[in-house]
């Protein structure tokens, strides 16, 4: 696999942003995940966007960052946000979310991060998995989905 920085409005990262969006959409019975997002949120130094490939060149899983710092929004300041972390089905149980999350982690401390914080849902249970062995913790609840009970927050010091 070929992990390599693309920007958030890639046409590959368009591609599998709307198949997780649709995803979420059937596990959840909404319209998916409606954090607003913007394609410079995840550009060096303040974030990072990340996609694999897979020896055909097909986009296979994604996972990004993007700064956060103290707001009304329940973030402290040095947070990084992880975001967008997808595999498709068919590339599942190769490693390849720990691979994402460890660069991305990575990243992050070198652009002088602190905390990765991010935020999943109850219905998403292999999701609460990979962080929970990661080292994730629970945390308080942040963001966009802060005030709705299936959402769960997560945090681990970078």
């Amino acid at each position: 696999m070929n992990i390599r920085r693309v920007s958030f409005d890639h046409p590959d990262a368009v591609k599998l942003n709307d198949q997780v969006q649709a995803e979420y959409a059937v596990r959840y019975g909404d319209e998916g995940d409606v954090t607003p997002l913007d394609p410079s949120m995840f550009e060096p130094p303040v974030g990072l966007y990340l996609m694999a490939y897979d020896a055909q060149e097909r986009p296979v899983a994604t996972g990004a960052w993007r700064t956060q710092d103290e707001n009304d929004e329940g973030y402290s300041d040095g947070d990084a946000e992880l975001k967008r972390m997808y595999v498709i089905d068919e590339a599942r149980g190769n490693g390849l979310a720990r691979r994402i999350l460890a660069a991305l982690e990575d990243d992050a401390r070198a652009a002088g991060r602190v905390r990765m914080v991010l935020e999943t849902g109850d219905r998403q249970p292999e999701a609460v998995s990979l962080y929970t062995s990661s080292g994730y913790e629970p945390c308080a609840k942040f963001g966009h989905y802060r005030f709705h009970e299936s959402s769960m927050c997560f945090a681990k010091a970078l």
